[in-house]
């Protein structure tokens, strides 16, 4: 099995508990507000929906998403946003048909792309491997919004392995996206998984070390949660500036949380 199916494969039972969770909820849990501001359940959703279809236009119209990806980092302090309240606009019931669909073609066309094939994105350019990681950081991250909006505390899955490798691999995004150099030296990082086995990457004699839990640095990854909230660790200078800045996402940088009992941040 490649790659790109294994991470569909989580993709899809990730997805398939959120909606779970957002049914059980009721059609009036669909406007309660979520942690980014402005942004209610449905807006949440919605945002999966148009990354889906983005990440399907990617595949069959690589031209066209780029001139669409053109316009919308033209104005990318807003295009995310307009998207979202675009979309949300519909029914519960036809934003839960359309979500449905576009995670069904996301699955379908994802897993037709030929080994070696990059795909055009808001950032690099990805193999269908990556853009499936990147669809299930993003389904996990913003299910985090939904469940925090709904009073629910979701049980971490192995399926975190996915965030966490995107986290890692996006070390230096973190650093360019603020104009920032990034650090010459590899890092080790090691996470405790939540069953117990331990993550790593990187060199095991590296200097500079980040150590934790795999659910915090997942969270920290996607901008869910402060640091001073986390029980991660990091040593050296470098690996103690990624901890600040840490994002799993293309595009500029968000504000993120706040720490407890504070104002939150903006959605990534």
């Amino acid at each position: 099995m490649s790659q790109a199916h294994v991470v569909l494969g989580d993709l899809r039972d990730e997805s398939e508990e959120l909606e779970a969770l957002v049914v059980a909820a009721g059609e009036e849990a669909w406007t309660t507000a979520t942690p980014a501001p402005g942004w209610t359940v449905a807006h949440q959703i919605a945002h999966l929906v148009w990354t889906d279809e983005r990440a399907v236009q990617s595949v069959t119209d690589p031209d066209g998403f780029a001139r669409d990806a053109a316009e919308g980092l033209a104005v990318a302090d807003v295009f995310v946003d307009r998207a979202a309240r675009e979309i949300a606009q519909a029914s519960p019931a036809e934003l839960l048909r359309r979500w449905r669909a576009s995670r069904s073609r996301v699955q379908e066309t994802l897993a037709r792309v030929a080994p070696g094939v990059r795909l055009p994105w808001y950032g690099p350019p990805l193999s269908a491997a990556g853009m499936a990681t990147g669809r299930m950081m993003e389904t996990w991250a913003h299910g985090e919004d939904i469940a925090d909006a709904l009073g629910v505390r979701r049980a971490p899955t192995g399926r975190l392995r996915h965030v966490a490798r995107i986290g890692v691999r996006a070390r230096d995004h973190a650093f360019t996206t603020r104009g920032l150099t990034p650090p010459a030296e590899e890092f080790r990082v090691e996470l405790v998984a939540p069953d117990g086995e331990l993550w790593v990457y990187g060199p095991e004699d590296a200097r500079q070390r980040v150590t934790g839990p795999a659910l915090d640095f997942c969270l920290l990854a996607v901008q869910r949660a402060h640091r001073a909230d986390l029980a991660l660790r990091a040593e050296g200078p470098d690996a103690e500036r990624w901890l600040d800045i840490a994002q799993a996402f293309a595009g500029p940088s968000g504000e993120g949380r706040a720490p407890s009992g504070a104002a939150p941040g903006t959605p990534a």
